[in-house]
């Protein structure tokens, strides 16, 4: 069986490593953290230390999965694993309760939750995490290291730009554009398009400040 590694071991970690159990496809050989001791354990499986251990893990891993909930954070720590491994392969963890319709495209690091709905011919990009009872319909285009939370539902043709995160229980009605490092506030409406690097809450959601790259949501 191919095994993999986990980077995170904080509660991201634990829900992605029981996807993975679920899913079959992979066995997980531990966990790396910058900041869990080497040798603790999370779910039974070790933290075999930070990324630099990589090179120990030679032929013995076939790949991994970032589960740390932060765009931003997320992105550094890929970016990161990129130059210490050019050749590392990221992989997709699809809890087998998820329904993926046909045509779906997902990207390499995406992670997909119990209970989550996406539609016909969507494309979801790379290292994104769509949380557990989120609906995507169908023909939405969403870029890479986007989070939809639980409960979350995107009308179809939807476009979500890089690194945006939708929030718990937000809708985004079919056919709005949302720009790049844009939040939506918990339980939004959006009900017409939403620039990039803002904050936007409210029925109807409206911008209501900037928001920097990297600006913490969580």
């Amino acid at each position: 069986m191919n095994h993999i590694v986990i980077f995170g071991a904080g509660g991201q970690a634990k829900v992605v490593a029981d996807i993975v159990e679920k899913q079959g496809e992979y066995r997980i050989a531990g966990l790396i953290d910058t900041y869990k001791a080497k040798g603790t354990r999370v779910y039974g499986y070790e933290v075999l230390g930070d990324e630099s251990c990589l090179a120990d893990c030679g032929d013995s891993i076939c790949g991994g999965i970032i589960a740390i909930g932060d765009n931003w954070v997320r992105s550094k720590v890929a970016g990161s694993i990129r130059a210490l491994a050019p050749g590392f392969r990221f992989v997709t963890a699809v809890h087998p309760s998820a329904s993926i319709a046909r045509g779906v495209r997902l990207g390499e690091g995406t992670v997909v939750m119990p209970g989550s709905v996406i539609n016909s011919d969507t494309t979801i990009g790379e290292h994104c995490i769509i949380n557990t009872n989120a609906s995507v319909d169908h023909d939405c285009i969403v870029g890479s290291f986007v989070s939809i939370a639980p409960n979350a539902a995107i009308g179809g043709e939807a476009r979500i730009g890089d690194y945006t995160a939708i929030s718990l229980g937000a809708s985004v009605i079919h056919a709005v554009r949302i720009g790049e490092h844009t939040v939506i506030g918990a339980g939004a409406t959006v009900v017409s398009d939403i620039a990039s690097g803002v904050v936007a809450y409210g029925l109807p959601a409206k911008a209501v400040r900037q928001r920097s790259v990297g600006d913490r949501y969580l």
